[in-house]
């Protein structure tokens, strides 16, 4: 059996709160015992005073070492095993999760002292206490608030309290993060949707999305704690996902497509030489001649087949889809088209470094396929490098190999 014993003023007020629910049932199996002293029936003066005025002068009174000894050595001898005596002050270490960890599991139980007015007098600390714990970097009128915060936080770690170790180990602070958000029913509440990972009855992908929404909440709400984590590489894959994820979001009301004019041209090469870099950074060794060229560009424009997805105002991807029929599709040397319905070809597809990974390839895709189909035609093709598993394009809808390209090919559910 797990005890804590609080040395108060106000015991009433303590067991008000420590006497029910989860803890009152813990008691009642026998897994724990919560006792609350009265610190005034230790005095030896007819008027129960527990306090005097402070040495050296000073506004309020300070609680007398006397009352407070002979409260917590009545406290101490009805209980056994390891104890650990605990003045709650805001002078002491900020309480955290391990040490409720370390309270629950290195001892006995617990007596836990309550100051009052200025404060108690320090030779009482020194002779009687083991530590010094605070809740915060804030003064409280006395130390029960904390103290019940205190006890709480430790007793539901014992055995037994709680249903299932799962029911603190998900939650915050627990491993040096804070917990995922939770959601019940109804699924719409207020046009606020239940997310859709949620539904869908995967459970390994509920925990992925749960681990994901850890990390960017603690990395948003507590710096301070985040910094301290030791991420392990998923976790680090995770966080960047969740950080696209985020950015993505955050555009989406703002990307546009238009036409592309002469004004963007700049931009776009700007653009190329920024994919050039990051292909030949991976290993692949398309567009490293220069392509597509300033010409090939202005090529694009004069037929008008370039477009480009903006970004508040600022260029930030391009591609060009073309109408006429690819004469490089007919000499596929491995595998053939699926069949030879007219068709729309998608090429010259590039993101600025900036917005890679906020989904304007799936934009891109898109928006070339609501092209094709108001041009009356089902079926989008395009190509792109075998090496470059990065397009989005060809994990989206894999079609036939060509040697060094892979085609792929989108049909329309119409048909």
């Amino acid at each position: 059996m797990f005890t804590v014993d609080v040395l108060t003023l106000f015991p009433e007020s303590v067991m008000a709160t420590l006497g029910e629910s989860i803890i009152k049932r813990a008691a009642q199996k026998g897994l724990v015992d919560v006792k609350a002293h009265q610190i005034r029936d230790f005095t030896k003066n007819k008027q129960n005073q527990v306090d005097d005025y402070p040495y050296g002068g000073g506004r309020g009174c300070v609680m007398q070492a006397q009352p407070l000894a002979d409260c917590l050595e009545s406290a101490a001898s009805q209980r056994a095993g390891r104890l650990r005596k605990i003045y709650l002050s805001p002078c002491g270490k900020p309480f955290t999760e391990a040490d409720a960890k370390r309270l629950s599991s290195e001892y006995d139980g617990l007596i836990l002292v309550c100051g009052h007015y200025e404060g108690v007098d320090q030779r009482f600390i020194d002779a009687c206490i083991d530590e010094e714990i605070s809740l915060g970097d804030f003064v409280l009128t006395g130390g029960e608030i904390a103290a019940m915060a205190v006890a709480d936080a430790v007793l539901r770690l014992i055995p037994g309290v709680l249903s299932d170790a799962e029911c603190y180990e998900d939650e915050s602070h627990w491993d040096g993060l804070l917990e995922y958000p939770q959601y019940s029913r109804p699924e719409e509440w207020n046009g606020l949707k239940v997310p859709e990972v949620l539904l869908r009855g995967d459970h390994s992908e509920v925990s992925r999305w749960r681990r994901k929404q850890q990390l960017i909440r603690t990395s948003k709400r507590r710096p301070d704690m985040f910094s301290a984590l030791e991420l392990s590489e998923d976790d680090k894959k995770l966080l960047d996902e969740a950080r696209r994820d985020e950015k993505r979001e955050s555009l989406s009301d703002s990307i546009l497509c238009r036409q592309m004019d002469e004004s963007d041209i700049p931009a776009v090469l700007g653009i190329a030489d920024g994919a050039r870099a990051f292909l030949r950074k991976n290993g692949v060794d398309q567009w490293q001649d220069g392509y597509p060229s300033e010409a090939v560009i202005r090529a694009d424009i004069e037929r008008g087949e370039a477009f480009v997805l903006t970004v508040g105002g600022s260029v930030a991807a391009f591609f060009a889809l073309c109408k006429e029929p690819e004469a490089g599709y007919a000499a596929i040397t491995d595998g053939k088209w699926s069949d030879d319905l007219p068709y729309c070809s998608l090429h010259r597809v590039a993101v600025a470094p900036e917005y890679r990974g906020c989904g304007l390839a799936d934009r891109i895709v898109s928006e070339a396929e609501a092209m094709t189909r108001a041009l009356g035609r089902k079926r989008l093709r395009g190509d792109t490098h075998k090496k470059n598993k990065k397009d989005k394009g060809l994990k989206k809808c894999p079609e036939r190999s060509t040697a060094p390209f892979r085609a792929f090919i989108i049909v329309f559910s119409s048909g």
